[in-house]
């Protein structure tokens, strides 16, 4: 597993890390450059998406089909969640006849549901744990 961790650089501003030397810069949405915690989620779900569905639409569409994958969902401030995240894969199927994009679709959808592990966690819910460790005491 893959060790992650987040490092406070300054007011509400965090750098993301992971041990392969990966860096995110994390602030309010007020900070240019930076993302939200809400906006990564939102990345990761989309970034699953479209990794899972990356495979079939290869097979069908080649190795080099240009895909975007939008991601949105107002937040409720009252829960401080999202309530709804809506997902809009963006790729060119012209080339494809009825049968072909229904059979592809089909297939694109369920790639997503079986092996997408961020949308299926927010789909089904985790249990989250929280502990402070005081590193100033021996």
């Amino acid at each position: 597993m893959t060790e992650l961790w987040v490092e406070r650089t300054g007011v509400r501003h965090y750098t993301g890390r992971s041990e392969r030397g990966a860096e995110v810069l994390i602030a309010s949405e007020d900070v240019e450059g930076a993302f939200t915690p809400g906006e990564l989620m939102k990345i990761a779900l989309a970034a699953c998406s479209g990794m899972s569905s990356d495979q079939p639409l290869r097979r069908r569409l080649g190795d080099d089909y240009a895909a975007t994958i939008r991601v949105s969902g107002p937040a409720d401030r009252e829960q401080e969640r999202y309530p709804l995240l809506e997902e809009s894969l963006e790729v060119d199927l012209s080339g494809l006849g009825e049968d072909e994009l229904t059979r592809l679709l089909t297939v694109v959808e369920r790639a997503i549901d079986q092996v997408c592990t961020v949308g299926r966690t927010l789909k089904s819910g985790t249990k989250v744990t929280f502990e402070v460790k005081d590193v100033g005491r021996d």
